[in-house]
């Protein structure tokens, strides 16, 4: 790496911590926002959920296209650079969006935010990559996990206190967010993409872009993306059609709703690092299969059950395999990118969510109008189970290369090196 990076008590280095602290910072601005945006679109602009969907499937296109291109450009000119971009251009986004009038003028400024705003993330799931050692990668994007929720925890209940003073003062607090996350990232995380080679040749961006066609010829890769993304289209299914389904079918009101997902958050954070540091030591594959197992279980239940308390019930059940099987995928990810490639593989790892997102909550709502409501959960599970044998019977694919010898830190060739003295 280009700067020395001094591990904590813990083991992890200290930039990591930073890191996640500022995911932190970012992450409680959006979710100070988030809840209530599409009750902004309505009440703004005067338009249905239909327009709602448009403006998700906008923004989702534009994160396939800012997340290709943002992960080619951080494996180009480094990972700290396309981190700030992405975070400033968020901030002042959020601004806009909280300005416009004009639901047109709102697209536009969606479809770039969703694109140039999207630029860091692959940036940033590269730089943990780069800061852990593999053995300590599942336990260090769980931290990631737990950080992230507890912005989930905070966020919706800050901005439930500010939504009715003032929409404007929550895209403030966003776009703040954004830009106080990009300040600690220049002032305190150094550039952590590896040093090239001397005798490797400089890639032009041109080239970096076609790099991805090295990625998507990586067919086991694919194979795990595409089958990970079933279960995206399960998860998703949470925070967009769970909601209604609960409110319209069983009338349970939405100030239970939100204390659903807080324990939802509030279990991450509580047993995320312990769940993450148990299962790290078994084989990816089969430790994502066992969380989507809970998946099925989970997610399928809202489809036979009617009582509030089983509604609870089954979101610890579901979280339990968001647990097991969220950071071990980021895990698995990272595990099959070279190097070189860390950034690309990482934003095509972004897609199996990026791509679900164009039409799963659509999807949702034509089987819910044709064929019942309850059927979006009969296939949540259906789902989950064709996901769960794939999983499994992709361990057999992966094994090799997911549990190929490490090479040894400075520290255990200190040991090596005394034994043969010793010796």
């Amino acid at each position: 790496m280009s700067t020395k990076i001094e591990h904590s008590s813990r083991g992890f280095p200290s930039t990591f911590w930073v890191l996640t602290f500022a995911t932190f910072i970012d992450r409680l601005g959006g979710f100070i926002l988030f809840p209530f945006f599409s009750v902004y679109i309505i009440d703004q602009f005067s338009v249905g959920m239909t327009e709602v969907g448009i403006l998700f499937s906008i923004f989702s296109a534009g994160s396939i296209v800012g997340g290709a291109i943002g992960g080619a450009l951080a494996d180009k000119y480094g990972r700290r650079a396309i981190t700030l971009i992405g975070l400033t251009v968020s901030g002042i986004g959020s601004i806009l969006m909280g300005l416009a009038n004009d639901l047109y003028v709102f697209y536009l400024i969606a479809a770039f935010l969703g694109t140039i705003g999207n630029f860091g993330g692959p940036a940033r799931q590269a730089m943990v990559a780069d800061l852990l050692p593999s053995e300590k990668q599942a336990k260090g994007f769980g931290m990631l996990r737990i950080a992230v929720n507890l912005s989930a925890t905070f966020g919706p209940i800050l901005g439930g206190l500010i939504v009715d003073q003032s929409y404007m003062i929550l895209f403030i607090l966003d776009a703040m967010g954004s830009l106080i996350t990009a300040f600690i990232v220049f002032i305190v995380i150094p550039e952590t993409k590896p040093q090239k080679q001397e005798h490797e040749p400089d890639e032009t961006v041109i080239k970096t872009l076609i790099g991805y066609k090295e990625v998507l010829k990586d067919w086991v890769y694919v194979l795990f993306l595409s089958v990970s993304a079933l279960t995206v289209l399960v998860y998703m299914q949470m925070n967009s059609t769970l909601s209604v389904f609960l409110w319209d079918i069983h009338g349970f009101p939405k100030p239970s709703f939100a204390w659903l997902l807080s324990m939802n958050a509030l279990m991450v954070v509580i047993f995320q690092y312990f769940i993450s540091r148990f299962f790290s030591k078994y084989a990816p594959m089969k430790v994502i299969a066992l969380g989507t197992f809970f998946y099925m279980i989970g997610f399928g239940m809202y489809g036979f059950i009617s009582e509030p308390y089983m509604f609870f019930v089954a979101m610890g059940i579901l979280t339990i395999g968001e647990m097991i099987a969220m950071p071990v995928g980021q895990t698995a990810a990272a595990s099959f990118a070279p190097e070189d490639k860390r950034g690309r593989y990482m934003a095509v790892y972004g897609f199996h969510w990026a791509i679900p997102s164009l039409f799963g909550v659509l999807l949702a709502g034509i089987i819910w109008e044709n064929i019942g409501p309850n059927w979006v959960w009969y296939f949540t599970g259906i789902l989950s189970f064709i996901a769960m044998v794939a999983f499994w019977l992709l361990h057999g694919i992966t094994k090799a290369r997911l549990s190929k010898e490490k090479e040894p830190t400075l520290e255990e060739l200190h040991e090596i090196d005394q034994k043969i003295s010793i010796e």
